[in-house]
């Protein structure tokens, strides 16, 4: 079975912690990946070479792997370069994610010339898109899998606190490559709806990952 198809109608658990807090460092992002691995996860979506290499030697699922890199004068920081792919790619990643919006990318590449050069590292790439049109884009480009990642964090795209079901629903009819439903999805039902309306796969982070955003909902309803 091919890394792709591995993750079919399966839950991936984004680990990946900020600087800001507690469980920032690759030890802490292994522990959560097999804490993922142990609650039926099956995938990891993980962040720059260290953690990468960190959880590669911690659990048994595919990796997706990104590198959130500022590059100044441009808006793209999910793997944006050839460069970052290749060093997540020696990290061990098996998928490489990217930022695929219509935004110009480092080097002034678009985001379907960045596709073409990160196929050539010989694993799938998955395009974090945040419109209809940069999920055609995305594919039309040699994408092997379209993710709804960034629908809300451009400028251009529908601004909302909830997943972008419609967009889930567009892609997954349109397009015959996988489409990941990724970006605010905080419960399981928010989960099993975007599997009911075409998603291959579902990426949950914050909901499952970050501890003290689940404390807070119950400190708030308490108060």
């Amino acid at each position: 079975m091919g890394v792709v198809a591995r993750l079919e109608s399966g839950l991936v658990v984004s680990c990946q912690a900020t600087e800001d807090t507690p469980f920032h460092g690759p030890v802490f992002m292994a522990a959560m990946a097999r804490a993922a691995e142990m609650g039926g996860a099956v995938g990891i979506r993980a962040n720059g070479p260290a953690d990468i290499a960190a959880i590669k030697s911690s659990v048994h699922l595919p990796i997706i792997g990104i590198w959130k890199v500022v590059y100044e004068g441009y808006e793209p920081y999910i793997t944006p370069t050839l460069e970052d792919a290749q060093k997540i790619a020696e990290a061990g990643a098996d998928i490489i994610a990217l930022d695929a919006t219509l935004r110009p990318h480092p080097r002034d590449l678009s985001a379907q010339q960045l596709i073409a050069e990160v196929k050539t590292l010989g694993l799938p790439v998955m395009a974090d898109i945040s419109t209809f049109e940069e999920g055609i884009a995305a594919a039309e480009a040699g994408a092997d899998i379209v993710a709804t990642t960034m629908s809300g964090y451009t400028r251009y795209s529908p601004q909302s606190d909830q997943p972008d079901f419609k967009l889930i629903e567009e892609l997954a009819r349109a397009l015959s490559i996988p489409v990941i439903a990724e970006g605010k999805i905080g419960t399981p039902d928010q989960a099993r709806r975007a599997i009911d309306l075409g998603a291959f796969a579902v990426v949950v982070g914050a909901a499952i990952t970050q501890p003290w955003t689940i404390t807070e909902k119950f400190a708030s309803a308490l108060r």
